[in-house]
């Protein structure tokens, strides 16, 4: 499933090897991984390089944040249909889970496994309109397991 993510998350985010500000205007650098004081990225100039290697190492990091968000939230995740998990572990990795944590009425949707509805609630929301080609994607996605 780590592999899949990585993907899906590669083609959402993109993948630089060199410092970058996101859409933000935040730091940033490898598969969406925003800089924080005590990253060595944090100091560096935009546009300086970094390994693949060290773009692993973050991604490994902020994916295992993800599952572990995922886990908080919905306390069954690991039972879920892969293609749920990959679904929300996409939304939490792009939201995080103090956003993600607002969606009541799809993790509701998601608690009684009705697809449809989760979908719903997905489309429902800024961030569907924040990220209109990811969230169609994720979407139509959920809609299909219905």
């Amino acid at each position: 499933m780590i592999e899949q993510l990585r993907e899906e998350l590669e083609a959402d985010e993109g993948c630089m090897r060199k410092t970058y500000l996101d859409h933000l205007g935040l730091k940033t650098v490898g598969i969406g991984h925003l800089c924080k004081k005590g990253d060595p990225e944090f100091d560096m100039e935009i546009g300086t390089p970094v390994s693949e290697e060290r773009v692993a190492e973050l991604f490994a990091k902020d994916i295992g944040w993800t599952i572990s968000d995922c886990q908080k939230l919905v306390p069954d995740f690991d039972m879920l249909p892969e293609e749920v998990q990959l679904i929300l572990a996409n939304m939490m990795f792009n939201m995080g889970i103090n956003r993600m944590s607002k969606f009541q009425r799809l993790l509701a949707a998601i608690e009684e496994r009705v697809w449809g509805k989760a979908a719903d609630e997905m489309l429902d929301s800024k961030w569907a309109t924040q990220v209109p080609a990811r969230s169609g994607r994720l979407v139509a996605r959920m809609r299909a397991l219905a």
